[in-house]
């Protein structure tokens, strides 16, 4: 079976199940919600509707090749920068270090992971964006809360610029014996990840009893958090035949990176407390911003991708 062909069915089998999902959310509505509102029904419809968002602009971007991918996660990169440039304790000194991350710092990243260029888009954010940007925020003379203004400009375009570019990173990947298919690894990447956070939900209404970081997310559970990791990594093993894993690496790496994307979601999350607010964002209708669909992803794909770098390639 050529990678297309893998990829058309894997699609198909996505968009299967977001059927079925669709029609039990709308049954779910009818019979037991009466068509009123519902918080646990109404919750579970709108992650179906974000699936349904997100399988249509990848699939859209898939069409289009490694181009279309890299547009896409960088359109994404400058929503989830201007969600979390919303939030930040910014001033009149930070516009220009904004400015610039928005439309130098996002284009360059990647541009430069369109021309495969490792040896820059791995350090260009973490070493040279890093050190400039301070720089310009104190040459504009605003010392007030410049530490705190500082880190969190670096923060965010740590996080929702050079994280989030480690997903098209992949197809840049030369891996022997697996030439011309690395957008399913970008598939397995996000199909486990994002899987591993809605079975958490489930479970954890399903079974959830204690809460495991009532503080930062109230609705995450031990049982929850036991029965979505391990519900996505035996996914994850399942799905070996598309990557170049084992099934005992494919469940290994499905382990590492849903446990990332779950201290991901804390890690958010508690920004999100510190703001006092609930979502990042209203992108998405009734279920938050760009951030809320990728703040596990933002700390799995920078992993994922380096362990496939580091095993798997030359």
């Amino acid at each position: 079976m050529t990678a297309q062909q893998q990829t058309l069915l894997l699609f198909a089998g996505v968009a299967g199940i977001l059927v079925l999902a669709s029609l039990s959310g709308y049954a779910l509505k009818l019979r037991v919600a009466r068509g009123k509102a519902h918080p646990v029904i109404d919750n579970l419809n709108a992650r179906v509707k974000a699936w349904w968002v997100m399988v249509v602009l990848i699939g859209a971007a898939f069409a289009f090749g490694k181009t279309g991918v890299i547009v896409l996660f960088a359109f994404a990169s400058f929503v989830a920068l201007r969600e979390f440039a919303t939030l930040a304790p910014t001033r009149r000194g930070d516009y220009l270090p904004l400015l610039l991350s928005f439309f130098l710092v996002i284009p360059v990243q990647y541009f430069l992971i369109w021309i495969e260029w490792y040896g820059f888009y791995s350090v260009f954010i973490p070493v040279y964006v890093f050190l400039v940007l301070p720089i310009l925020a104190a040459l504009s003379g605003d010392t007030r809360n410049f530490l705190e203004r500082a880190a969190t400009v670096q923060w965010g375009v740590m996080i929702c610029v050079y994280c989030i570019s480690h997903v098209p990173a992949l197809l840049t990947l030369e891996i022997p014996g697996y030439e011309g298919r690395n957008a399913l690894l970008l598939f397995f990447l996000i199909l486990v990840v994002q899987l591993s956070d809605v079975l958490q939900y489930v479970w954890g209404k399903l079974l959830g009893r204690r809460k495991i970081a009532p503080e930062l997310s109230p609705s995450k559970t031990v049982e929850g958090f036991a029965g979505g990791v391990l519900s996505a990594t035996a996914l994850g093993a399942a799905l070996w035949w598309i990557t170049p894993f084992s099934i005992g690496s494919a469940a290994l790496i499905s382990l590492a990176i849903t446990l990332m994307g779950f201290l991901g979601g804390l890690v958010m999350s508690a920004i999100k407390r510190d703001r006092g607010v609930k979502d990042w964002g209203a992108m998405i209708e009734g279920h938050g911003g760009m951030l809320d669909r990728l703040d596990s992803v933002c700390f799995s794909a920078p992993v994922f991708f380096h362990i496939v770098r580091y095993w798997w390639t030359p």
